[in-house]
């Protein structure tokens, strides 16, 4: 891609990342506890660099990882570029880190939403998705409205029973 273009594809990426940084912050934001029946799943890359998992979930995980937050997680801390979070595994509690940037997918099952992302081949995103953070002001953009021949767009429906254990 010519380096004269906007990179809408980080934009967004950075943007969704935000989303998930967010959302957390508003956890820690109600004293650690999510409202009501919301629930997060988060997929990461346990092979990517700047996740700090043990080594026993790494081998058992060689290179992505769900986990769950509901009613069981502990000291949640969220910064910028990662979050992190005590969990327990077999009654062991252990920490967790995991950068923003290897999040593959976010859902929150309760209100229907899911967040996908692109591979993390894109190493300075992070450096978008600060600057953004730092830069963020409102912005109006206007849409034109289609006319009612316009044909409708048709989403996808993302199912997640795959992460679910059964």
């Amino acid at each position: 891609m010519s380096e004269e273009m906007l990179r809408y594809d980080r934009m967004v990426e950075a943007a969704k990342r935000g989303v998930v940084r967010q959302a957390l912050r508003e956890v820690l934001n109600r004293g650690g506890q999510l409202p009501g029946e919301h629930h997060f799943y988060v997929t990461f890359r346990t092979d990517a660099e700047g996740v700090d998992i043990p080594d026993y979930l790494r081998a058992k995980y060689p290179t992505e990882m769900t986990i769950v937050l509901q009613y069981q997680f502990y000291d949640l801390t969220v910064e910028n570029d990662k979050f992190a979070v005590t969990l327990s595994f077999g009654g062991v509690l252990r920490r967790l880190v995991v950068p923003y940037i290897t999040i593959i997918t976010f859902a929150d099952p309760s209100v229907n939403f899911v967040l996908q992302f692109q591979p993390d081949d894109m190493p300075d995103l992070l450096v978008d998705e600060e600057e953004m953070e730092h830069d963020a002001g409102e912005v109006t953009v206007a849409v034109d409205e289609p006319d009612d021949d316009t044909p409708k767009p048709t989403g996808t429906v993302v199912a997640l029973d795959a992460f679910r254990k059964k």
